[in-house]
Protein backbone atom coordinates (compact mmCIF):
# COMPACT_ATOMS: atom_id res chain seq x y z
CA UNK A 1 0.00 0.00 0.00
CA UNK A 2 0.89 3.30 -1.15
CA UNK A 3 2.15 5.82 1.81
CA UNK A 4 -0.26 8.61 0.41
CA UNK A 5 -3.57 5.76 1.04
CA UNK A 6 -2.70 5.68 4.97
CA UNK A 7 -4.78 8.82 5.55
CA UNK A 8 -7.56 7.16 3.44
CA UNK A 9 -7.45 3.79 5.81
CA UNK A 10 -7.25 5.78 8.57
CA UNK A 11 -10.62 7.39 8.24
CA UNK A 12 -12.01 4.05 7.12
CA UNK A 13 -11.07 2.80 10.58
CA UNK A 14 -12.21 5.82 12.13
CA UNK A 15 -15.79 5.39 10.51
CA UNK A 16 -15.32 1.62 11.79
CA UNK A 17 -14.08 1.69 15.65
CA UNK A 18 -16.68 4.36 15.97
CA UNK A 19 -19.86 2.24 14.34
CA UNK A 20 -18.24 -0.57 16.04
CA UNK A 21 -18.42 1.74 19.78
CA UNK A 22 -22.11 2.39 19.37
CA UNK A 23 -22.54 -1.54 19.12
CA UNK A 24 -20.81 -1.84 22.53
CA UNK A 25 -22.56 0.67 23.83
CA UNK A 26 -25.71 -0.48 23.72
CA UNK A 27 -25.01 -3.51 26.08
CA UNK A 28 -22.39 -1.45 28.32
CA UNK A 29 -23.77 -1.28 32.02
CA UNK A 30 -26.67 -3.86 31.23
CA UNK A 31 -26.98 -7.47 31.57
CA UNK A 32 -24.52 -9.13 29.00
CA UNK A 33 -23.61 -12.42 28.73
CA UNK A 34 -19.85 -13.19 29.94
CA UNK A 35 -17.32 -15.92 30.91
CA UNK A 36 -13.41 -16.80 31.47
CA UNK A 37 -10.90 -17.66 28.67
CA UNK A 38 -7.21 -18.88 29.59
CA UNK A 39 -8.37 -19.33 33.53
CA UNK A 40 -7.91 -15.38 34.65
CA UNK A 41 -9.51 -13.60 31.44
CA UNK A 42 -12.58 -11.80 31.01
CA UNK A 43 -14.34 -12.10 27.57
CA UNK A 44 -18.36 -11.01 26.75
CA UNK A 45 -20.99 -11.30 24.35
CA UNK A 46 -19.84 -7.15 23.03
CA UNK A 47 -16.12 -8.76 23.02
CA UNK A 48 -17.81 -10.81 19.74
CA UNK A 49 -19.98 -8.64 18.31
CA UNK A 50 -17.53 -5.64 17.92
CA UNK A 51 -14.67 -8.37 16.22
CA UNK A 52 -17.36 -9.37 13.81
CA UNK A 53 -18.27 -6.00 12.96
CA UNK A 54 -14.68 -4.88 12.57
CA UNK A 55 -13.55 -7.86 10.79
CA UNK A 56 -16.17 -7.47 8.24
CA UNK A 57 -15.55 -3.63 7.72
CA UNK A 58 -12.09 -3.69 7.66
CA UNK A 59 -11.07 -6.38 5.88
CA UNK A 60 -13.63 -5.32 3.50
CA UNK A 61 -11.44 -2.20 3.39
CA UNK A 62 -8.03 -3.80 2.82
CA UNK A 63 -8.79 -7.55 1.49
CA UNK A 64 -4.97 -8.13 1.41
CA UNK A 65 -4.41 -7.48 4.96
CA UNK A 66 -4.41 -10.50 7.86
CA UNK A 67 -6.24 -10.54 10.90
CA UNK A 68 -5.06 -10.79 14.62
CA UNK A 69 -7.49 -10.12 17.29
CA UNK A 70 -8.11 -10.67 21.19
CA UNK A 71 -11.02 -12.70 19.98
CA UNK A 72 -10.35 -14.69 17.10
CA UNK A 73 -8.65 -18.08 16.63
CA UNK A 74 -4.96 -17.15 15.66
CA UNK A 75 -4.48 -18.03 11.59
CA UNK A 76 -0.74 -18.74 11.07
CA UNK A 77 -1.19 -17.42 7.80
CA UNK A 78 -0.65 -13.78 9.11
CA UNK A 79 2.78 -14.24 9.39
CA UNK A 80 3.07 -14.49 5.74
CA UNK A 81 1.07 -11.13 5.07
CA UNK A 82 2.92 -7.71 4.65
CA UNK A 83 -0.26 -5.84 6.30
CA UNK A 84 -1.85 -7.57 9.67
CA UNK A 85 -4.87 -5.78 11.28
CA UNK A 86 -4.40 -6.20 14.65
CA UNK A 87 -7.34 -5.48 17.05
CA UNK A 88 -8.35 -5.43 20.74
CA UNK A 89 -12.44 -5.62 20.32
CA UNK A 90 -12.72 -4.17 24.07
CA UNK A 91 -9.77 -3.80 25.40
CA UNK A 92 -10.88 -3.57 29.08
CA UNK A 93 -13.21 -5.57 29.66
CA UNK A 94 -13.19 -5.89 32.84
CA UNK A 95 -14.13 -1.93 33.44
CA UNK A 96 -16.77 -2.18 30.43
CA UNK A 97 -18.44 -5.25 32.64
CA UNK A 98 -18.13 -3.17 35.86
CA UNK A 99 -19.72 -0.01 33.99
CA UNK A 100 -16.47 1.81 34.29
CA UNK A 101 -16.24 3.51 31.43
CA UNK A 102 -12.33 3.32 30.98
CA UNK A 103 -12.43 0.86 28.60
CA UNK A 104 -11.87 1.46 24.25
CA UNK A 105 -11.58 -0.27 20.75
CA UNK A 106 -8.33 -0.12 19.92
CA UNK A 107 -7.03 -1.00 16.19
CA UNK A 108 -4.13 -0.64 13.84
CA UNK A 109 -2.99 -1.32 10.65
CA UNK A 110 0.56 -3.26 10.95
CA UNK A 111 3.15 -3.14 7.94
CA UNK A 112 5.98 -4.99 8.13
CA UNK A 113 5.91 -5.25 11.69
CA UNK A 114 4.94 -1.92 12.58
CA UNK A 115 1.89 0.28 13.06
CA UNK A 116 0.78 2.61 10.20
CA UNK A 117 -2.68 3.49 10.61
CA UNK A 118 -4.27 3.21 14.25
CA UNK A 119 -7.78 4.50 15.72
CA UNK A 120 -8.57 4.05 19.93
CA UNK A 121 -12.37 4.90 20.50
CA UNK A 122 -13.57 4.86 24.26
CA UNK A 123 -17.30 5.21 23.77
CA UNK A 124 -18.41 6.17 27.37
CA UNK A 125 -16.45 9.27 27.25
CA UNK A 126 -16.18 9.96 23.88
CA UNK A 127 -13.00 10.34 23.18
CA UNK A 128 -11.62 9.18 19.33
CA UNK A 129 -7.77 8.80 19.06
CA UNK A 130 -6.65 8.53 15.48
CA UNK A 131 -3.16 9.07 13.43
CA UNK A 132 -1.42 7.78 10.75
CA UNK A 133 2.32 7.47 10.28
CA UNK A 134 3.77 10.77 9.46
CA UNK A 135 0.69 12.67 9.83
CA UNK A 136 0.60 13.20 13.73
CA UNK A 137 -2.08 12.28 16.37
CA UNK A 138 -5.33 13.88 16.66
CA UNK A 139 -7.71 13.48 19.73
CA UNK A 140 -11.29 14.02 18.72
CA UNK A 141 -9.75 15.98 15.05
CA UNK A 142 -7.32 17.75 17.30
CA UNK A 143 -3.82 17.66 17.28
CA UNK A 144 -2.62 16.08 20.48
CA UNK A 145 1.07 15.89 21.63
CA UNK A 146 3.45 14.39 24.66
CA UNK A 147 4.50 16.56 26.95
CA UNK A 148 8.05 18.21 26.56
CA UNK A 149 11.09 17.92 28.79
CA UNK A 150 12.92 15.44 30.62
CA UNK A 151 12.34 16.11 34.20
CA UNK A 152 10.64 13.21 36.51
CA UNK A 153 10.21 15.63 39.38
CA UNK A 154 6.39 16.32 39.83
CA UNK A 155 5.61 14.07 36.17
CA UNK A 156 2.68 12.10 36.60
CA UNK A 157 3.16 8.37 35.39
CA UNK A 158 0.72 5.77 35.53
CA UNK A 159 1.16 2.14 35.45
CA UNK A 160 2.15 -1.62 37.57
CA UNK A 161 2.60 -0.44 41.09
CA UNK A 162 6.06 -2.39 41.68
CA UNK A 163 7.00 -0.21 38.87
CA UNK A 164 6.17 3.74 39.96
CA UNK A 165 7.76 2.20 43.49
CA UNK A 166 10.65 1.46 41.66
CA UNK A 167 10.93 4.85 39.66
CA UNK A 168 9.45 6.67 43.11
CA UNK A 169 12.40 5.27 44.79
CA UNK A 170 14.85 7.66 41.90
CA UNK A 171 12.46 10.74 42.17
CA UNK A 172 10.07 10.68 45.40
CA UNK A 173 8.30 13.63 43.76
CA UNK A 174 6.89 11.99 41.09
CA UNK A 175 2.66 11.72 41.23
CA UNK A 176 1.49 8.36 40.86
CA UNK A 177 -1.90 8.16 38.83
CA UNK A 178 -4.46 5.48 39.03
CA UNK A 179 -4.24 2.71 36.58
CA UNK A 180 -6.69 2.14 33.90
CA UNK A 181 -8.54 -0.92 33.23
CA UNK A 182 -7.29 -0.33 29.48
CA UNK A 183 -3.86 -0.40 29.06
CA UNK A 184 -4.52 0.83 25.66
CA UNK A 185 -5.72 3.98 27.05
CA UNK A 186 -2.96 4.27 29.81
CA UNK A 187 -0.40 4.84 27.30
CA UNK A 188 -2.97 7.14 24.84
CA UNK A 189 -2.80 9.18 27.89
CA UNK A 190 0.95 9.91 27.12
CA UNK A 191 0.03 11.00 23.55
CA UNK A 192 -2.73 13.68 24.89
CA UNK A 193 0.08 15.27 27.63
CA UNK A 194 -2.39 14.01 30.00
CA UNK A 195 0.48 11.71 31.59
CA UNK A 196 3.83 12.07 31.27
CA UNK A 197 5.06 8.24 31.40
CA UNK A 198 3.41 5.26 31.33
CA UNK A 199 4.47 1.93 32.09
CA UNK A 200 3.25 -1.89 30.98
CA UNK A 201 4.33 -4.82 33.01
CA UNK A 202 5.81 -7.96 31.20
CA UNK A 203 2.93 -9.90 28.92
CA UNK A 204 1.22 -7.46 27.23
CA UNK A 205 0.19 -8.07 23.43
CA UNK A 206 0.08 -7.11 19.91
CA UNK A 207 -3.45 -6.20 20.28
CA UNK A 208 -3.35 -4.06 23.50
CA UNK A 209 -0.24 -1.79 22.36
CA UNK A 210 -0.46 -1.54 18.80
CA UNK A 211 -2.74 1.49 18.26
CA UNK A 212 -1.78 3.51 21.53
CA UNK A 213 1.94 2.83 20.09
CA UNK A 214 1.54 4.88 16.84
CA UNK A 215 -0.39 7.65 18.98
CA UNK A 216 2.12 7.86 20.82
CA UNK A 217 5.15 8.19 18.11
CA UNK A 218 2.79 10.70 16.05
CA UNK A 219 2.45 12.86 19.15
CA UNK A 220 5.79 13.05 19.51
CA UNK A 221 6.81 10.25 22.17
CA UNK A 222 7.59 7.07 22.24
CA UNK A 223 6.89 3.51 23.72
CA UNK A 224 9.72 0.80 24.06
CA UNK A 225 10.88 -1.92 25.86
CA UNK A 226 12.85 -0.21 29.21
CA UNK A 227 15.62 -1.00 27.50
CA UNK A 228 14.73 1.32 24.65
CA UNK A 229 14.26 -1.46 22.16
CA UNK A 230 11.10 -0.62 19.36
CA UNK A 231 8.09 -2.88 19.67
CA UNK A 232 7.55 -5.15 16.55
CA UNK A 233 4.24 -6.78 15.72
CA UNK A 234 2.63 -9.68 14.11
CA UNK A 235 5.23 -12.23 15.15
CA UNK A 236 5.27 -15.67 16.03
CA UNK A 237 5.39 -14.72 19.72
CA UNK A 238 3.22 -12.03 20.97
CA UNK A 239 3.97 -11.26 23.89
CA UNK A 240 5.76 -8.48 25.07
CA UNK A 241 8.44 -7.35 28.20
CA UNK A 242 7.64 -4.56 30.20
CA UNK A 243 7.41 -1.45 28.02
CA UNK A 244 7.70 2.55 28.81
CA UNK A 245 6.12 5.46 26.98
CA UNK A 246 6.73 8.88 27.47
CA UNK A 247 8.03 12.23 25.57
CA UNK A 248 11.42 12.00 23.77
CA UNK A 249 13.32 13.37 25.91
CA UNK A 250 11.55 12.29 29.10
CA UNK A 251 11.74 8.52 27.29
CA UNK A 252 15.32 9.03 26.74
CA UNK A 253 15.79 9.94 30.77
CA UNK A 254 13.27 6.61 32.25
CA UNK A 255 15.30 4.54 29.55
CA UNK A 256 18.34 5.29 31.75
CA UNK A 257 16.67 4.08 35.01
CA UNK A 258 14.44 1.23 33.49
CA UNK A 259 17.39 -0.63 31.22
CA UNK A 260 18.87 -2.21 34.55
CA UNK A 261 14.95 -3.10 35.96
CA UNK A 262 14.97 -6.42 36.87
CA UNK A 263 12.08 -7.85 33.90
CA UNK A 264 9.84 -8.82 37.08
CA UNK A 265 9.51 -5.53 38.42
Amino acid sequence: MPAGDFATVRDVLVAAVHEAGALALKTFQAPVKSWIKEKSSPVCEADIAVDALLRQRLCAAVPQAGWLSEESPDDPIRLTADQVWVIDPIDGTRGYLGGFPDWAISAALVVAGRPVVAALYAPATEELFAASVGQGATLNGAPMAASAGNRLAQATFSGPKRRLERLAGVEPRIAMMPRMNSLALRIARVATGALDGAFAGPNSHDWDIAAADLLVHEAGGLLTTCEGRPVMYNRPELNHPALVAAGRDRHANLIGLTRDWPASV
